[in-house]
């Protein structure tokens, strides 16, 4: 029984609340955010206000959702994976897991060669340097990503945490920067002759309707929310949800506040026009800025931020991946009567993600953009539909309808999956 003072010292807040927060903020921000203010200022400062508003409900409603569904299990040490068989049976369970890891594992894949491009072209731009064989450079970078997670989840969360504070500080001090810069350009924009779908698809309408999706992904952690839960819980018990409701809330306002500071200031630096030709170039706002401006400074930060923001990612996603993953074994492992010990399993999975993403970040194939594309719509009915369908037909999570935030999760969620098809097609 937990009495009257252990709930109040289980409320109060500890270093491992602070380490959870950044490393939920490490998990969703990286790469996407410097892509961010090209597709959410393409369209004019009125969809970019909107979006402003809706960015925190959006992520913090969602999050929340797939946090409580985790911890709505009657094993303490469930994840996702587990979670799912037990409330949806078994063959429902095996096939949301499938399309767990399938959601994110690419996204792994991505960031893999993201990491090794973005360290040749540095070597290659900024150092004068020949780049070591591309085969050479991905393997050395993933073995050196990969080291911190032999370590364990533990030592994962710290890293990625750690790894905010440079990512954080630079990202404001870059916003700042571009202060001087600023010009009125961009509210040449703010009319509403445009409210609805236009001919041209330039629509207020249509804008926010395909920006929708572009902010769910850039602000999204669920590969990390189910490690975070489940620990959690082992930390505070019954107390769990209300703390990882409260550590989610502060990494999202933080999130929230640096990233559309962030976007406003590229913006207010930027012309329409301006945005519309970074989109053409498909280069990061940064890289844009750099050539824009021409200050070599930010050209010789960009690399840094970018390589920063995608170790932070690749992190947070490799915790989800492999949670996938193992689940994945296990069902099919249990289906013969066997098992396997979560040490050995680990080492498996672990060898299997090494080496597919050193193949992947070798090769360099094209179609990544389109892989993790289909991706989107996967996390989005996982993190958005699913826990909302649980509160109505799981009992341990009824507690949670009536709320007018499952309807909005709901719409939400519909609206990015909508999108994220029509812009894949």
């Amino acid at each position: 029984m937990i009495t009257h003072s252990n709930a109040l010292n289980d409320m109060a807040w500890r270093k491992s609340d602070t380490i959870w927060m950044l490393g939920l903020y490490g998990t969703a921000i990286g790469a996407g955010v410097l892509f961010l203010p090209i597709n959410a200022g393409i369209g004019g400062l009125i969809p970019l206000f909107i979006m402003a508003l809706l960015a925190f409900p959006m992520t913090f409603f969602a999050h929340r959702g797939m946090c409580r569904f985790v911890l709505s299990s009657k094993n303490s040490g469930e994840d996702i994976t587990g979670v799912v068989e037990e409330h949806f049976g078994k063959v429902a369970g095996f096939l949301i897991t499938a399309l767990y890891f399938f959601a994110i594992y690419p996204i792994l894949l991505v960031y893999s060669v993201a990491l090794t491009n973005t360290v040749e072209s540095f070597l290659i731009h900024q150092l004068n340097m020949p780049p070591p064989p591309r085969a050479l450079l991905a393997l050395v970078l993933l073995l050196g990503v990969m080291s911190i997670i032999r370590f364990g989840e533990q030592v994962i969360v710290k890293a990625m945490s750690l790894l905010v504070f440079p990512f954080v500080t630079v990202l404001m001090l870059l916003a700042l920067y571009l202060v001087p810069h600023w010009n009125t350009s961009i509210f040449d924009t703010l009319s509403l002759e445009n409210s609805f779908f236009s001919s041209n698809n330039h629509g207020l309408l249509f804008t926010l309707w395909l920006a929708i999706p572009v902010m769910v992904f850039s602000f999204n952690h669920s590969p990390i929310i189910s490690a975070f839960a489940v620990a959690k819980r082992e930390e505070y018990g019954e107390n769990a949800q209300k703390k990882c409701s409260r550590i989610l809330a502060y990494a999202h306002i933080m999130m929230v506040l640096t990233v559309m500071l962030f976007v406003f200031s590229c913006v207010l630096s930027l012309s329409p026009e301006n945005l519309a030709e970074a989109k053409a170039q498909n280069i990061t706002i940064l890289s844009y800025l750099a050539n824009h401006f021409n200050a070599p400074l930010i050209e010789y930060i960009a690399p840094v931020i970018a390589f920063v923001a995608i170790t932070k990612s690749f992190l947070g996603h490799y915790l989800g991946a492999r949670e996938g993953l193992n689940g994945i074994i296990n069902k099919a492992l249990l289906t013969q009567g066997k098992i396997l010990q979560h040490k050995i399993l680990n080492r498996v999975t672990s060898l299997f993600m090494l080496i597919s993403a050193w193949i992947i970040a070798t090769l360099n194939p094209s179609i990544l953009g389109m892989i993790e594309s289909l991706g989107g719509p996967i996390i989005a009915m996982i993190l958005f539909i699913m826990p909302m369908y649980a509160i109505y037909k799981v009992p341990a999570m009824s507690k949670y309808a009536g709320k007018k935030s499952n309807i909005f999760v709901v719409v939400t969620g519909l609206i990015a999956i909508s999108a994220a098809v029509y812009s894949i097609m």
